[in-house]
């Protein structure tokens, strides 16, 4: 499943890549973590965060990992978890372009791929509530970086 989103963020390209590139950072804006640790810094983590699909309630233990940085204009990562009898793959890619006074304008995209007992119960429910979280995760981005 293909989910993808723009958005313009009134900071500088500098400001807006330190954010999306600091594992900290991001993980403070990402809906579910619930812990996080660094693995490699600036290439490497590790999460456990907590998805809910309806009334399906699942814990991944998920690795996240930078695979291209190309500082501040593009970059790519990689993750990948694992849940009681499912798991999932993300491939996924950021773009930040200059926009219009002093803005940076935000593309993204993002491959998920679930398999196992989740995606059989719930393979409606994944396209919405994985857009919702990608809202909610720029949502505090703009927020954070805004303030």
């Amino acid at each position: 499943m293909l989910i993808e989103g723009k958005d313009n963020i009134k900071a500088t390209r500098k400001e807006v890549w330190a954010f999306l590139t600091d594992a900290e950072s991001v993980s403070n804006c990402t809906p579910g973590i619930e812990s996080m640790e660094i693995l490699e810094p600036g290439k490497k983590f590790q999460a456990v965060g907590a998805l809910r699909l309806g009334t399906i309630k699942v814990k991944f233990k998920s690795t996240i990992e930078w695979t291209e940085l190309k500082e501040p204009d593009h970059a790519k990562m990689k993750m990948q978890g694992t849940a009681p009898g499912s798991s999932i793959d993300v491939g996924s890619e950021i773009s930040l372009s200059d926009g219009p006074d002093g803005t940076t304008d935000l593309a993204w995209t993002a491959d998920v791929r679930v398999v196992g007992t989740i995606a059989s119960l719930a393979a409606r429910l994944m396209k919405p509530v994985s857009a919702k979280m990608a809202g909610q995760f720029f949502s505090c981005l703009k927020k954070k970086i805004e303030a």
